[in-house]
């Protein structure tokens, strides 16, 4: 049986994922529960259905195909009982207007590398490749190997954008295919690590000093997340912490932005930072001092 993975998402054309114009594979699973995580969809390693009501039109088919009885019609929208509904995706697929979405797909190996090899003259053209997102793809080690090795074998460059949350075995097992780590630090302290994600973040550092040690390319990725993480002493911890350890490719601040908060609402989820405003230039360019002023180089996204 042909190895399969749980994926959301290919995005074409990505040009803030690493080198160049990359196609971005983003898989579903993640053991983070980062309160400002902008892709609520890949939490769940599992399908999950997704309501647009502004899409609908009113036809009744997805009553009528929905096998488990999780939904009914509403005075202004269809009604989704969660605790029914088993996304199983055969209301969606009557569902052309695209009211009703399922977020997670199985595919295999084979069928991923045969989308994103359709971009080869773009990574041929700018240097670009193939970058493995989530969720977290360590969450899938053994179809994130097989994808990334199948990837360098076609000759791309692959990028890993991850938590670095996974155990010394998955890393050993990956690394062999990986050109570039994208590596997320959302803190040094670990109380307010945890309380920000829900976990620990002992491996986290430790793998992150381990593969920086070993020569492996790695850019860190900070989320500067007002009242979360874009703060001086948070962001100049960090920048301690990329001082010490000399990531190849220096450091990029992400500001926070509220793209995500739609997604909550559609998954029928509460946003733990809706309403939260972005950090002001003025807030960025100062925690981009912070981490230039230990010698590092640092970029701001966007």
């Amino acid at each position: 049986m042909a190895l399969t993975g749980m994926i959301f998402d290919i995005k074409k054309f990505a040009v803030h994922d690493g080198p160049g114009i990359r196609t971005t594979v983003f898989l579903k699973g993640c053991p983070l529960r980062c309160k400002w995580c902008h892709n609520p969809e890949a939490m769940d390693p599992l399908p999950v259905l997704a309501q647009f009501p502004r899409n609908c039109i009113g036809c009744g088919k997805c009553l009528e195909n929905c096998p488990h009885g999780a939904l009914s019609r509403g005075p202004d929208q269809i009604i989704i009982d969660r605790s029914k509904c088993q996304a199983c995706g055969a209301c969606t697929k009557e569902c052309y207007a695209e009211a009703l979405v399922l977020h997670g797909r199985e595919a295999t190996v084979e069928e991923v590398l045969h989308e994103v090899a359709k971009d080869r003259p773009f990574y041929d053209n700018s240097g670009g490749g193939v970058t493995l997102s989530g969720g977290e793809p360590l969450f899938q080690p053994e179809f994130t190997v097989a994808l990334l090795r199948a990837c360098k074998a076609e000759g791309f460059h692959t990028t890993l954008d991850t938590c670095g949350l996974a155990s010394r075995e998955v890393w050993a097992a990956v690394l062999p295919w990986v050109d570039l780590v994208l590596y997320d630090v959302k803190g040094v302290d670990e109380v307010r690590h945890r309380e920000n994600t829900g976990v620990d973040n002992r491996a986290i550092l430790d793998n992150l000093r381990r593969i920086c040690s070993n020569g492996v390319r790695v850019q860190l990725r900070v989320p500067a997340v007002p009242g979360y993480t874009a703060d001086e002493q948070t962001i100049a911890d960090i920048a301690d912490l990329a001082a010490e350890v000399q990531p190849s490719e220096g450091v990029e601040l992400l500001p926070y932005h509220r793209l995500g908060e739609s997604k909550y609402k559609s998954l029928g989820l509460e946003c733990p930072t809706a309403g939260l405003q972005p950090p002001d230039d003025d807030l960025v360019e100062r925690l981009r001092n912070i981490v230039a002023s230990r010698g590092l180089v640092c970029k701001v996204s966007g």
